[in-house]
């Protein structure tokens, strides 16, 4: 007995089925992953080839920004004979200048003679501390082979230390030396800084409401003005506490390195206070450098100086820096951690640099686009 379908579905019996217009949408989903890749990967290759030109713009921003308290503070009106008198930000920024850039030069040339002395000694020195460091790895080696160890244990350890030297020269000769001879053709163009931070500076106010125009009128522009005031307020606080770290850094490292009796002190706490500005890389490079120099002279004196970095990482790392900073950049030492490597597979020195600052705003505009469409979604069910 054979059924016939009595409902018709837009002349289509119910009973039958419809034919699968899949085929359109995988294509137009294919093309549209394909175009999306294909945009990240340009924006990608972009930055790439315009990281130095990016480089000096961040550069400029943080100048603008530890700069900026100085400016504020001189444009603080003054009442003189009943007028209400207010210096003009392009002059307040340049007296700011004078004042800045002649501290530098007055610093750098009391510092100069020292540092001069102590970088040719340790010049002189180099030689020697190579032939001590064969001694010693000698020495080490007629120790171990003293202790009976099987024979393929210690032509295990040999392979492995000459392996990691040749490596370890390798690397200095084929990628840090030319990487650092890169970025000192990048060195004329730090002249740059201060000029685009004036203008950063000039006309703060001026790029903040170009950015605001480009939202729609409204709850985006309103969040959108918020999300700014947040984000000037997290790199200002990120920026100062970085620098200040850095002066603090350094003063006290040459201070403790002299009272230790570390040879090339005023070098190491030079060094330590410019390193402080990469975090978790610059440190960790500081300790093992000034160990090193002073387990050459003392293994005394070596101890001494991991037990006053360690104690100085503590105090600055849990104490002085959380002070600093505020409310500003609220990180997990382990995102911290992935961040910087994950700057340093992208970025190199660069992606160190600016890990920590790059996730910080991350996380703030995330904060943002999930608070905006919860907003958009409970006004939109009522």
């Amino acid at each position: 007995m054979a059924f016939r379908s009595t409902a018709t579905d837009n002349g289509r019996a119910v009973g039958e089925q419809r034919p699968l217009s899949s085929g359109p949408s995988v294509v137009r989903t294919t093309l549209l992953i394909l175009s999306l890749a294909l945009g990240v990967a340009a924006a990608l290759w972009t930055l790439y080839r315009l990281a130095g030109i990016l480089l000096l713009m961040v550069f400029a921003v943080f100048f603008a920004y530890l700069v900026a308290p100085l400016v504020e503070k001189l444009r603080r009106a003054v009442t003189v004979r009943g007028r209400r008198l207010v210096l003009p930000r392009p002059a307040a920024i340049g007296v700011v200048y004078v004042f800045l850039f002649g501290s530098l030069a007055a610093a750098f040339v009391l510092v100069l003679p020292v540092l001069n002395s102590q970088l040719g000694e340790l010049a002189r020195e180099v030689p020697s501390y190579v032939t001590r460091a064969q001694v010693l790895w000698q020495s080490w080696q007629t120790g171990y082979e003293s202790h009976a160890l099987p024979q393929e244990v210690r032509e295990a350890i040999d392979r492995a230390a000459r392996q990691a030297v040749t490596d370890g020269g390798t690397y200095v000769t084929s990628e840090l030396v030319p990487r650092l001879a890169g970025w000192l053709v990048y060195l004329p163009w730090l002249i740059l800084v201060p000029i685009l931070a004036f203008f950063l500076l000039k006309d703060a106010e001026l790029l903040r409401k170009s950015s605001l125009r480009i939202l729609p009128r409204g709850l985006l522009r309103s969040r959108g003005d918020v999300f700014l005031g947040e984000l000037n307020d997290m790199l200002a606080a990120y920026i100062r506490a970085q620098v200040t770290a850095c002066l603090l850094i350094g003063v006290v490292c040459s201070i403790g390195f002299l009272v230790i009796g570390v040879p090339y002190a005023v070098v190491l706490g030079i060094t330590a206070g410019l390193l402080e500005f990469i975090p978790l890389a610059g440190p960790l490079t500081v300790g093992v450098l000034a160990t090193g120099v002073a387990a050459f002279h003392s293994l005394g004196q070596a101890v001494a100086v991991l037990l006053f970095l360690v104690v100085l990482r503590a105090v600055q790392d849990y104490v002085v820096y959380p002070k600093i900073v505020g409310t500003g950049v609220r990180l997990h030492p382990l995102g911290v951690i992935l961040a910087i490597l994950c700057g340093a597979a992208l970025g190199g020195l660069a992606g160190i640099f600016l890990a920590i600052p790059v996730v910080a705003v991350l996380t703030l505009a995330y904060g943002h686009y999930r608070d905006h469409w919860a907003t958009e979604a409970q006004t939109g069910s009522q």
